[in-house]
Parts: structure tokens; C-alpha cells; sequence
């Protein structure tokens, strides 16, 4: 399964950013989406787009963290780093520092797919995530 992971749009994003998410089998937006509008465009591309509820955030049916399965991999996505990772996460998908990140810390593996609209130092990005059986890549992508 190829996800396309953004996170921080605040209203906006690039023009070329759906045409580059179209071959995704799901997106998943980690917060801060603002006006939950944005996310038309993206789901009419047709893949299930997942979004969790950020700090700019006052969408009632967004949960504030989500567990997905991939394949037997489970996956937390949330906002703000959480300081507890539920039992049996292989991995945490967070946002709101605007900064990439994938480090692995007490087991268990971070994630972040940058900003698409504010970011901090390094540039828009989103990222992808395959996951095929146990494997797992992630592979950053600037904008």
C-alpha cells in the first residue's frame, strides 16, 4: 500500500500537489488543515483521505489520533507528538513542528512528513509511505 502523508496545509497548499498524490491508495492529513474545504480537492482524487485533528483545527468528526493497520503494521497518527505511544506501534505519524523527521526512539519509529505551507528551515514537503508485508519505506518529497 503507497500512502501520501501531509500534514500543515493552514489553508493552502501547492497547485501541483494533487496531480503528484493522484496513484496514492490513501492520503492521510496529520492536522491542521483549518478549512476543512482544502481537503476537497484531494477527495475527489478517490483514495479514503484519513485526517486527525490538529491545534488550528475545530472539525468535530476529525479524531484527535488514529490507529491504522497496514498490513499488520500499526501506525499512530496524530498532531502534536504525544509523550505515550500506545502498546504496538511500530510507528508514530505526527505534524506540527514543520520539520521532517524519521528517527527510530525506544523502539519505536517517528515520523513526520514536514509542512506543505510554513515551513521551518528546509522546505515544503509531504512524504510517501509504502508498505508491503512487514517493510516499511519512507521516502520524503520537497516541493
Amino acid at each position: 500500500m503507497r500512502i501520501a502523508v501531509l500534514s500543515d496545509t493552514h489553508d493552502k497548499y501547492p497547485a501541483t500537489l494533487p496531480q503528484r498524490l493522484k496513484e496514492a491508495d490513501e492520503i492521510w492529513h496529520l492536522g491542521d488543515v483549518c478549512d476543512p474545504s482544502v481537503l476537497a480537492e484531494f477527495e475527489l482524487l478517490g483514495p479514503p483521505v484519513r485526517v486527525v485533528q490538529g491545534n488550528c483545527d475545530e472539525h468535530p468528526g476529525w479524531p484527535l489520533a488514529l490507529t491504522r493497520t497496514v498490513d499488520d503494521v500499526n501506525f499512530y497518527l496524530t498532531h502534536i507528538p504525544p509523550e505515550r505511544v500506545p502498546p504496538g506501534i511500530y510507528a508514530v505519524l505526527h505534524g506540527h513542528t514543520h520539520v521532517p523527521r524519521d528517527e527510530m526512539v525506544n523502539g519505536v519509529r517517528w515520523l513526520n512528513p514536514g509542512c506543505i505551507s510554513r515551513p521551518r528551515g528546509s522546505g515544503t514537503s509531504f512524504a510517501w509511505l509504502t508498505v508491503t508485508g512487514k517493510e516499511v519505506r519512507w521516502e520524503l518529497v520537497r516541493l
